[in-house]
């Protein structure tokens, strides 16, 4: 990598986190495969981006592939460039985006996996270790998994919310969605008294964060990877059969939601997608559902 390519990279990175306020890891993924670029056009003695064309990045696209890189990770080091190569003529460098034709491999529709009825039963019954300590993560923990479940929220709404955000005597909860989008949805039941349980406990905690909702011993606000690693750890403990992560909460409060009412554009709203496209998804794994009764009940359709 030239040093004026590293130049280049550096600036747009520090635009994306001053001016675009993006998180630091968006930026350093931005920074990666930007890197993975310039070390292609070091390979192929390309000195400068202005001499990268439309075919010098389909020759990138291909040689990604072939290392074995997943389509969609191809898309993400695609859409990166045509990015930078936009920040690079907004600041007077060039006149046009090698990138902007070039498109990667398809790749093939990966279903979401979500948990059963029963599975998320096991999993949200709360155990209790005995001690203080174990007892209040547990109950905090609990809290957490609950309100995923209940509402159907990302990681980072979570790691994010605030106590203001919480309307308990409402049962509502308010969410900063992705591109600032603010929604409001229902809490459930179980969701709610979880919630009054760990509000209470965590009144006994020195907080640093006094407005987080979720915090750790310290009393700061949990990051994403520690509720990875708690919720993962309650799987295990319910000899679950799958590698359970956040996210499958919110897949499966959308796929179950969308069996029992089968509507559709309620759901979109309550998980906050601006295409509805993205909640149709949810139908594809109904649909499957349907197929297995079909294929064991039909008889014209079982194996003999």
């Amino acid at each position: 990598m030239t040093a004026a390519q590293r130049s280049w990279i550096e600036r747009f990175v520090t635009h994306l986190l001053l001016e675009r306020r993006v998180s630091a890891h968006t930026g350093a993924a931005y920074r990666r495969d930007l890197q993975r670029l310039a070390d292609f056009c070091e390979a192929g003695g390309i000195a400068d981006w202005s001499a990268l064309d439309n075919r010098e990045m389909r020759r990138f696209a291909a040689a990604e592939h072939a290392a074995g890189l997943a389509p969609r990770s191809i898309q993400r080091r695609l859409s990166a460039a045509r990015t930078f190569f936009g920040f690079m003529r907004r600041e007077g460098t060039g006149t046009r985006n090698p990138a902007q034709e070039v498109r990667a491999p398809k790749s093939k529709k990966r279903l979401p996996t979500t948990l059963d009825a029963d599975q998320m039963s096991r999993l949200l019954t709360r155990p209790n270790d005995g001690t203080a300590a174990d007892d209040l993560l547990s109950t905090r923990d609990h809290a957490i998994m609950e309100l995923f479940y209940s509402s159907g929220l990302r990681l980072n709404e979570l790691v994010g919310l605030d106590l203001c955000a919480l309307d308990l005597a409402d049962r509502t909860v308010r969410l900063n969605g992705k591109g600032g989008k603010v929604r409001i949805v229902p809490v459930g039941r179980q969701a709610l008294q979880a919630l009054d349980r760990w509000l209470a406990r965590r009144r006994s905690l020195p907080l640093h964060d006094p407005d987080a909702v979720f915090v750790g011993r310290t009393g700061r606000r949990l990051t994403p990877r520690a509720v990875q690693h708690r919720v993962s750890s309650w799987a295990r403990r319910a000899k679950l059969p799958v590698h359970v992560h956040p996210h499958m909460f919110r897949h499966s409060f959308a796929s179950h939601l969308l069996e029992s009412s089968a509507d559709l554009r309620g759901v979109q709203e309550l998980l906050g997608h601006a295409d509805i496209s993205t909640t149709q998804i949810y139908t594809h794994l109904d649909f499957q559902r349907l197929a297995a009764v079909y294929d064991a009940a039909h008889p014209r359709a079982r194996r003999r």
